[in-house]
């Protein structure tokens, strides 16, 4: 004895939010409430099957038979949204068809393309623990990438740090390395500089008046220098200025001398005034093998004792004779 089962709309309703009910003619008699939410024209009283979709490879559904053959499996393309498209499976309901439909492997992309969400399902879909499973992992993903991202940020500020003089943020002697090697093949001009009367300020006020006294002077020269050229911290009160592009010493000279200048302006401290200045040697070089860069910084500091031997308070360019003095 077969019994007959009868389900009222909302109970359909409930059981298969996507479901489509039709007649022998192709009318469709109920949409389910997400269906209707995709494509109103599948509520409105006198809706045609054939109005609506379309079979796979662009076949018109004509009729109810179409729609149960092979089985019953459809794939059906909306006529009025090209990018929307289910899969479903249909069976006889009494002269006519029902038809529970899906977007298979496509509901991620529908859930966001049009803010689905668990009520738009089925309790017992297996799509609503697809969707707590992919946003699972999207939050995993989430969370890895901004992990990878702050791990990315705190190597480069280790490598930063790295390079980096921490009281005057000015680069260090690796930093000043580096920069000699990103050089290639131009010229360029070398520049060692040594404060004037530094000892008296850290004797006389203490080393937190000389700390201070550095980073006005790492202040001054960052503001001197261009894009590009490199000021470096190599000890106590000693810098490093690296000048690409320079070819002939008078700007190079005029720059440094304007730097002088600034470093032998009062520099206040508290209540107190400290008081330096500074010397400079100059060499003008091109790109060389390591072993040259080290001739370099020895003229560079020959022609710094030769300025500070001429009286402090200048920049001399190295000469050879100055490897004597």
């Amino acid at each position: 004895m077969t019994r007959r089962l009868e389900l009222d709309c909302a109970a359909l309703n409930r059981l298969m939010p996507m479901h489509l009910a039709l007649d022998a003619a192709g009318g469709v008699i109920s949409a389910g409430s997400t269906l209707a939410r995709l494509i109103p024209e599948a509520g409105e009283e006198g809706a045609q099957a054939g109005d609506l979709f379309t079979l796979r490879h662009g076949a018109a559904v004509t009729s109810v038979p179409d729609l149960l053959a092979g089985g019953g499996r459809v794939h059906l393309q909306s006529r009025l949204r090209a990018d929307l498209a289910f899969r479903g499976l249909a069976v006889p309901m009494g002269e006519g068809a029902l038809i529970n439909l899906s977007f298979g492997i496509g509901v991620v992309e529908a859930v966001s393309r049009f803010a689905l969400t668990e009520a738009d399902f089925a309790p017992t879909d297996l799509t609503v623990e697809l969707l707590y499973l992919y946003e699972a992992k999207t939050a995993v993903l989430e969370e890895l990438r901004a992990m990878n991202a702050r791990l990315q940020g705190d190597k480069v500020m280790a490598e930063e740090q790295a390079l980096t003089d921490a009281l005057t943020g000015l680069r260090n002697r690796r930093g000043l390395d580096l920069a000699i090697e990103a050089l290639g093949t131009g010229d360029f001009a070398l520049v060692h500089l040594d404060l004037d009367r530094f000892k008296q300020v850290n004797d006389g006020l203490g080393h937190a008046a000389g700390d201070h006294v550095l980073v006005q002077v790492a202040r001054i020269l960052i503001e001197e220098c261009r894009a590009g050229d490199t000021a470096a911290r190599i000890g106590g009160d000693e810098f490093v200025l690296l000048l690409p592009g320079m070819k002939a010493p008078e700007p190079a000279l005029r720059r440094i001398a304007r730097i002088i200048e600034r470093l032998s302006e009062p520099i206040a401290f508290g209540a107190e005034i400290c008081r330096i200045g500074g010397s400079a040697g100059l060499v003008l070089a091109r790109q060389a093998p390591e072993a040259a860069i080290s001739e370099l910084f020895a003229h560079a500091d020959a022609a710094l004792y030769a300025a500070k031997r001429a009286g402090r308070g200048r920049a001399l360019l190295w000469e050879p004779w100055m490897e004597s003095g």
